[in-house]
């Protein structure tokens, strides 16, 4: 799993992602993350690696 930053426009990507959800309801931003959530973890393709993304994600939570 990659912790360094590796996204070379953090700032456009984030943006980016707030602007996809302007206009949305509360369900369909919800609906929206977890599309992008599966399409990245396509990306990734590797088990290990998506679990460990999962564990280190809820670990960081509030």
């Amino acid at each position: 799993m990659k912790t360094e930053p590796n996204i070379a426009d953090p700032d456009g990507f984030y943006e980016a992602w707030v602007a996809a959800h302007e206009g949305l309801s509360d369900a369909d931003s919800a609906d929206l993350d977890a599309r992008l959530v599966l399409l990245l973890a396509n990306q990734v393709g590797e088990m290990q690696v998506l679990l460990d993304c999962i564990a280190a994600a809820r670990a960081a939570r509030g």
